[in-house]
């Protein structure tokens, strides 16, 4: 396996709407493995493939509340139902430390293909649901800080393209 280089804002991947896989090939399969390592390894809850640079639909989510618990790639991953919202607290690897209160659906329902090429389908809600939404959103061009006001986005691109410059 390999740790991945996680592509961070204002890379132009990041706003690629990724292309649907078509075959799970080995190197899809090995992909995964090594997303969900570098995912771990940037203690994340969940990576996109467009987030290391190969914009693909394909996900990595750490699906138990605690990290590390149970970690699971879904390919070509669909948001099928949402229900309620919630504001939490939501921050990203491919904007590090910077964090902000976005509001999502509390519960989801999400269809996609399994890694070991099984259909599924998934439901969860509070954090896993979270993760889910914002790593699809990756895989649509969105990132999180799209939800921001114009005038906290505009804070942010200040403060945050200064910091990384640094």
């Amino acid at each position: 396996m390999a740790i991945l280089e996680i592509k961070t804002f204002p890379d132009p991947v990041l706003r690629e709407i990724a292309k649907p896989v078509d075959e799970i090939t080995e190197d899809i399969k090995r992909l995964a493995e090594d997303m969900i390592e570098t995912m771990r390894l940037a203690k994340g809850a969940g990576l996109a493939a467009n987030q290391v640079g190969i914009p693909i639909r394909l996900i990595v989510i750490e699906i138990a509340e605690k990290k590390g618990d149970r970690a699971i790639a879904i390919i070509n991953p669909e948001l099928i139902h949402t229900e309620s919202e919630e504001v939490s607290e939501e921050g990203c690897l491919s904007v590090p430390g910077f964090y902000e209160f976005i509001k999502r659906a509390k519960k989801v329902r999400v269809k996609g293909i399994k890694i070991e090429v099984s259909k599924v389908e998934i439901e969860c809600e509070g954090y896993p649901a979270r993760a889910f939404q914002h790593e699809i959103d990756h895989l649509n061009g969105r990132l999180f800080i799209d939800y921001l006001s114009p005038v906290k986005k505009e804070i942010f691109k200040k403060k945050y393209l200064k910091q990384k410059n640094r």
